[in-house]
């Protein structure tokens, strides 16, 4: 007889309880946190236990999210699954390096203005901010930032905890960003015009 249809049942994405082999996946992960190779490096940001449900039983396997930078204005993520944990980070590895996108910076630190992101139930809201002020993000968000190579960055998240979307709101968000160069190119107008018009913006804002 043919096997029953298929389907992915998610077990939580921590593995705070299970047997031995799930405190054994745990342990890789710690280890796995950051690796460098050339000039991108990748985070384990979640990897989540799931089964596949099959005629006789269920098939375990393991689904993982990474995020890929160089630290320079170029991140990317993906995700991948398999029935052991090394080969889903390597999937989601290798994902994260074909989906790259360049984000903007202001200085090589910050983003360039404040911006908003939504996918899903997440939201999230991304704001400039000057030096000195570190990564001010938890979970999957500052991962994100710290392969990207922003410095001074302050984020608030509402909404699903749910790592998946709270990624894809960021990359949403990020995607919206634009430099004076390139505003300045859509407009017509000279890089001094668009800077001068946004420094007194924030004089008004401070006043």
């Amino acid at each position: 007889m043919p096997p029953a249809k298929a389907g992915w049942i998610s077990r939580g994405t921590d593995m705070q309880r299970g047997d031995h082999s799930e405190r054994g996946e745990r342990g890789e992960r710690g280890e796995r946190g950051e690796r460098g190779e050339g000039e991108l490096i990748d985070k384990l940001v979640s990897i989540n236990r799931v089964a596949k449900v099959v005629k006789g039983g269920r098939r375990f396997g393991f689904a993982a999210i990474v995020v890929v930078g160089d630290q320079k204005g170029r991140v990317g993520f993906g995700t991948g699954k398999a029935r052991e944990v090394p080969e889903a980070i390597r999937k989601a590895t290798e994902s994260a390096k074909r989906r790259l996108v360049r984000v903007p910076l202001r200085e090589g630190r910050t983003l360039h203005h404040d911006v908003a992101g939504r996918f899903g139930a997440g939201r999230v809201a991304l704001r400039a901010a000057p030096a000195g002020t570190g990564i001010i993000a938890g979970g999957p968000m500052r991962a994100v930032f710290e392969t990207l190579g922003i410095h001074d960055i302050v984020t608030k998240s509402v909404g699903t905890s749910n790592p998946h979307n709270m990624i894809r709101a960021t990359f949403d968000a990020l995607a919206k960003i634009a430099s004076p160069r390139m505003v300045a190119n859509r407009r017509g107008k000279k890089i001094g015009e668009i800077i001068g018009r946004r420094s007194e913006q924030q004089a008004e804002a401070r006043e």
